[in-house]
């Protein structure tokens, strides 16, 4: 299980580099059901990852010119603070368990799962419908929501916090829609968001969790190396397709957590 769980982590960056986001939405079920980390800890290994990832993905996309700081800046900043008080704060407030009823006890692991299918099964959702942008906004002049890209901040930070996932397929729509950024824009400065605030959300678990560095970096970097082949690969492959395909296996895979948690 555990050379599965390798082999994911490399294929976790590869989906990443290929399509641009919704990679991160698998890595709690690889640490979780493959590594056999309890969901907590694995929520706080999964911003580790997922945040050195796509910090040093965005750094091809800024070479471009794909990276609009002012953008990153107005919707990170309250998305790193949510994400940082909901990890050092919130997840520590938790009782576990829940609550408890004839004999059930719904508790904080299977909470923090089954939150985690949810927010799968809608990324699923969003990759599968999504069709290639034929009126996204060009590159010109950016236009900014500045209340409403506060209140998307922090609700995504808020979710990063509680499940440990990029939260990319969030993030991209809310850029082009509140922002009027192009596509590729959104794509390359969603990247250096979601680095920032995982990075910087996962300082809050360092006194509430005892990380394994040694296991923490070894993924890490397999998940970072597994971005730069699948960002090479892109060129060749339709990312349209990829999307949509791997949408598909993110709805399996959030049905079968789903199941797991409730039934078996």
């Amino acid at each position: 299980m555990e050379i599965f769980g390798y082999l994911a982590s490399l294929s976790i960056g590869i989906a990443l580099g290929l399509i641009g986001g919704g990679g991160s939405i698998l890595t709690v079920p690889v640490l979780v059901y493959l590594f056999g980390i309890p969901p907590i800890t694995a929520t706080a290994y999964s911003l580790f990852i997922v945040g050195a990832t796509s910090l040093l993905g965005a750094w091809p996309k800024y070479r471009k010119g794909l990276v609009d700081f002012k953008t990153a800046l107005l919707f990170g900043m309250p998305s790193i603070a949510a994400v940082y008080a909901t990890r050092k704060y919130l997840v520590p407030a938790i009782p576990d368990p829940i609550f408890r009823m004839d004999g059930f006890a719904f508790d904080k692991p299977m909470a923090i799962m089954l939150l985690f299918a949810i927010m799968m099964f809608a990324a699923s959702i969003s990759m599968i419908r999504k069709k290639p942008c034929k009126d996204c906004p060009d590159d010109g002049d950016v236009r900014y929501n500045y209340l409403l890209i506060l209140l998307e901040g922090i609700v995504v930070g808020t979710l990063t916090g509680l499940v440990g996932a990029g939260g990319g397929f969030l993030i991209i729509p809310a850029l082009v829609l509140l922002s009027k950024l192009s596509m590729k824009k959104a794509v390359g400065t969603s990247l250096l968001i979601i680095g920032a605030k995982s990075l910087l959300g996962f300082t809050g678990d360092v006194a509430n969790t005892t990380i394994a560095w040694g296991f923490l970096l070894a993924v890490t970097g397999l998940a970072i190396l597994g971005f730069y082949i699948g960002n090479a690969m892109s060129v060749r492959v339709s990312g349209h397709k990829l999307q949509k395909g791997f949408g598909w296996f993110v709805l399996v895979m959030s049905i079968y957590i789903l199941v797991n948690e409730l039934f078996l």
